[in-house]
């Protein structure tokens, strides 16, 4: 594989090594400022898991099993904080909400985006 593209010129340019792709709806909204606030666009759990993600779902790298694409609301929401039950199948369905709640407050869901990862 050629690692490397063509600049001015015809010059050969290296291609970055700390460069990462992850896959994300086309209609998601565009990632917000660092701090500001989240409008669901994804990009932190497509990237990596969180660790609500690592502690209960095993997940480690990649994107989290547990985000989800809401078409209605044309945004990601965590399937860990809307429907726990989903993903913990010994999660008794009383206790869905409860759980929810508490894994939505442990990410700060909804807060302020906290991801630096940079997109183009």
């Amino acid at each position: 594989m050629n690692n490397a593209r063509t600049g001015t010129a015809g010059t050969q340019l290296p291609m970055p090594t700390d460069v990462s792709f992850i896959a994300i709806h086309r209609a998601a909204p565009p990632k917000p400022a660092f701090g500001a606030s989240c409008n669901g666009c994804g990009v932190c759990c497509a990237a990596r898991p969180c660790p609500v993600s690592h502690l209960l779902l095993g997940h480690r790298t990649g994107a989290c099993p547990a985000l989800q694409w809401d078409e209605a609301e044309r945004r990601y929401r965590c399937g860990m904080a809307v429907a726990p039950a989903s993903f913990l199948r010994w999660l008794p369905p009383g206790w869905n909400a409860f759980c929810g709640r508490r894994f939505a407050r442990w990410i700060a869901a909804g807060q302020g985006c906290d991801s630096d990862i940079e997109t183009l």
